[in-house]
C-alpha cells in the first residue's frame, strides 16, 4: 500500500471517529434533553402539588380566621335595652339593662382559656367597674393567670331593634343591627386563636428547574 493510500485510509478513519463522536454527542444531548424534560416535568408536578397543599392549608386557616360567630344579642324595644346570652347548655338568660341605648353601649369581653367570654355591659357614662356584670366569675380577672390573655370591647349607640355582636376566629369583634325576624344562633363562648401572618414569595429563580436539579434527581433515582 502506497504512502498516499495509507494517508487516505488514516484520514477516513479519523473522519469515522469524528462522525462516531459527533453521533455519540448527539445521542447524549438528545438523551439529556429527554431526561431533563421528563425530570423537569416530575419536579414541576411535585412543586405544584406542594403549592396546592399549602394553598389548601392557607385557605382553611383563612376561613377559620375570618368566619364570624354570633355571641351576644342586644335588643332595644320601646327605648328599653336587654341582652341575651348563651352558654354551652343553651339559652342562659335575658338581662334587662338600665342604660339608655341612645348612648354608647359597651359590651366587654375577656379571652380566657382560649375562648371569648362576655364579662360586663356599661354605657359611656358608667365606669367599667360599675357596669352590669354578666359573668360573676369574671368580675375580677386574675391577669397573672396565663389562661387570661386579654380583654376586648365593642360599642356603639343603638336604635330600636335587634343588634348582634359577632366575633371572628382571631378575636375581632363587630356589632351590627340585624333583621327582626332573622334566625340568629348565638354561640356558647367560641374559641379565639392567634393566626400568624403568613407571607410566601415565589421567586422565578427558585422555581426554575436547573441542570443541577435534574442531575441530582437522576443520581437519586439511580441510588
Amino acid at each position: 500500500m502506497s504512502e498516499k493510500t495509507q494517508r487516505r485510509v488514516g484520514i477516513l478513519k479519523w473522519i469515522e471517529i469524528a462522525i462516531g463522536l459527533f453521533l455519540l454527542c448527539a445521542v447524549a444531548v438528545v438523551a439529556y434533553r429527554w431526561a431533563f424534560a421528563k425530570v423537569e416535568k416530575d419536579i414541576y408536578r411535585e412543586r405544584l402539588a406542594g403549592l396546592s397543599n399549602e394553598y389548601e392549608s392557607l385557605r382553611s386557616m383563612y376561613n377559620q380566621a375570618v368566619r364570624k360567630t354570633a355571641v351576644t344579642e342586644l335588643v332595644v324595644k320601646d327605648g328599653k335595652l336587654s341582652l341575651t346570652i348563651r352558654t354551652i347548655e343553651g339559652l342562659d338568660r335575658v338581662i334587662d339593662l338600665p342604660f339608655n341605648p341612645a348612648d354608647e353601649i359597651y359590651c366587654d369581653y375577656v379571652v380566657l382559656e382560649g375562648r371569648l367570654w362576655i364579662r360586663r355591659v356599661y354605657d359611656a357614662h358608667t365606669p367599667p367597674e360599675k357596669g352590669v356584670v354578666i359573668n360573676d366569675s369574671l368580675q375580677q380577672v386574675d391577669w397573672n393567670n396565663p389562661a387570661a390573655r386579654y380583654g376586648k370591647a365593642v360599642y356603639r349607640s343603638l336604635g330600636e331593634g335587634r343588634w348582634i355582636v359577632t366575633v371572628t376566629g382571631d378575636g375581632s369583634l363587630a356589632l351590627a343591627k340585624t333583621d327582626a325576624q332573622a334566625d340568629v344562633a348565638l354561640s356558647a363562648p367560641p374559641p379565639v386563636r392567634d393566626y400568624d401572618q403568613l407571607e410566601k414569595q415565589i421567586d422565578q429563580a427558585l422555581t426554575r428547574v436547573t441542570a443541577g436539579d435534574v442531575l441530582k434527581r437522576l443520581f437519586t433515582s439511580a441510588d
